[in-house]
């Protein structure tokens, strides 16, 4: 499990790396499929890193196989995340600042089974996840998928080291529009 680093712009002191996660409805579009990591014992949303010569739906749609038994088809962007302020450090040394795509994904086949990573899945209302234990990432992606807004958000953490977005609650986001027009808004 990797070490979670805050420090200022210390995204610098690691490689970028691109992970790619997916917001699957259920048939109603009422519940969203989350997972529970087997690393931390959290829930979170379907996802992992992209990898060497993959495109970005590629990876999605992988990742979404790998942890949830579905094939899925990747539909929209709906946001993309990250925080130079902070560095993931896993035990082999290897230090990341995550970039997160965060796609809309619709099922096309398959069916829902547990993995190595996800020994636990299941769908649940936007109310029954204020319930689960969950890193602010995943609560803030779950909103914003649940917001099913016609732009997509860019979460650009440009807090202090403290107002993290996998450590505790930001208190601010800004957010670019598909317009290029930045607004303020809690996150």
């Amino acid at each position: 499990m990797p070490r979670v680093i805050a420090g200022e712009r210390i995204g610098k002191q690691g490689r970028l790396g691109i992970g790619c996660s997916a917001a699957v409805f259920d048939a109603s579009g009422q519940r969203i499929l989350l997972i529970r990591r087997a690393d931390n014992g959290r829930w979170a949303v379907p996802g992992g890193y992209m990898e060497a010569g993959e495109s970005l739906t590629e990876a999605c749609a992988r990742e979404v196989l790998e942890e949830t038994g579905l094939h899925v088809t990747v539909r929209r962007l709906i946001g993309a995340y990250t925080n130079p302020h902070l560095l993931l450090e896993y035990p082999d040394g290897n230090r990341w600042q995550m970039v997160i795509l965060f796609f809309e994904a619709e099922p096309i086949g398959g069916s829902l089974a547990t993995s190595d990573e996800s020994p636990e899945l299941g769908y649940f209302s936007q109310a029954e996840t204020a319930h689960l234990d969950m890193s602010p990432l995943d609560r803030a992606r779950i909103a914003d998928a649940f917001a099913h807004q016609v732009r997509s958000p860019l979460r650009d953490s440009r807090s202090t080291p403290s107002n993290t977005l996998l450590g505790s609650e930001p208190r601010e986001w800004i957010c670019h529009g598909s317009d290029g027009h930045s607004r303020s808004r809690p996150a």
